[in-house]
């Protein structure tokens, strides 16, 4: 009870603090928000009056204590560049971001477990070489580099894969495979060391001079008890990967919610760059605080 007390706390001081971050920053982005929803050739009266029914005209307080009013019913304002409810844009582009984040960690996690538990087994030998050097060229390769370099190859000459858009699910696999195979780098070297230090445990050599089976010391022993630096890591991934998705989405002409905020921005459309940003970080903050809950699920020592 007392960890959902401080995670609730927690995500409700995040919260107001990214509002004030976002509010400010948005605020700060040259140019005239009623300009830009008027036409370039409005006349001045216009500009004043959409200006007005913006709430631009009122002081930057006083527009940040209505926006939070707003944001408190669920109302997260009407998009300056496309007049439809921000909150409705976000739900219709969320689940493109979900499925990428969803995609890309459910790899990452499956490819950096295997990867990890044979690199830790291997103990130094060829494959545990092998395997660190191919996780961390994973890491250290910029997403954005590696969707332009899988576009180029898997979609322009060999053809194997559509290269832009939505519509089937062989579009979402590019993406998918650009977000999880960095994360997927991280996730095998903590594996790695977590069981390798697992594996010199008096309890797994014990296990071991029972005579109990490798793979069943490993599995029901050394990775089970190795799993909480691990679920910690694919926690924080998540959020990674829902921020990740800005660059992937914009290279890949997925209409998500990534490339609704750097439309957003473009066009200085402030109420969706908060209503973005805001459910971003609101699904960061939950997935963290499931995180925690989890970790304490395993690790009962966390829960003091």
């Amino acid at each position: 009870m007392h960890l959902l007390f401080r995670s609730a706390l927690r995500l409700t001081s995040v919260l107001f603090g990214i509002s004030v971050l976002v509010f400010l920053i948005v605020h700060a982005i040259p140019g005239d928000p009623a300009v830009i929803a008027a036409g370039l050739e409005s006349s001045p009266e216009t500009v004043e009056r959409i200006r007005r029914d913006l709430g631009l005209d009122q002081p930057l307080p006083t527009q940040f204590i209505r926006f939070l009013a707003r944001t408190a019913t669920g109302d997260l304002g009407t998009s300056i560049r496309t007049g439809a409810p921000v909150l409705r844009e976000i739900r219709d582009r969320l689940p493109h971001t979900l499925i990428l984040t969803a995609g890309g960690i459910i790899l990452a996690t499956l490819v950096g477990l295997v990867a990890g538990i044979a690199a830790a087994v291997a103990r130094r030998r060829t494959l545990d070489r092998a395997v660190m050097a191919v996780t961390l060229l994973a890491v250290s390769t910029p997403s954005y580099w590696l969707a332009l370099m899988g576009m180029l190859v898997f979609a322009l000459r060999l053809a194997w894969l559509p290269s832009i858009g939505v519509g089937t699910p062989l579009h979402y696999v590019l993406p998918v495979v650009v977000l999880g195979l960095q994360s997927g780098g991280q996730v095998a070297r903590i594996t790695r060391a977590a069981t390798r230090d697992t594996l010199h445990q008096l309890y797994v050599r014990a296990a071991e001079a029972r005579g109990a089976p490798r793979r069943r010391v490993i599995v029901r022993h050394a990775l089970a008890n190795a799993m909480l630096p691990v679920t910690t890591l694919i926690g924080l991934r998540i959020g990674g990967l829902l921020a990740g998705t800005v660059l992937v989405e914009s290279v890949f002409a997925i209409p998500g919610v990534g490339r609704m905020m750097v439309d957003a921005v473009v066009a200085r459309d402030f109420p969706m760059v908060q209503g973005g940003v805001l459910v971003v970080a609101a699904l960061i903050v939950v997935v963290n605080v499931l995180t925690d809950v989890t970790v304490a699920v395993l690790d009962p020592r966390v829960r003091a």
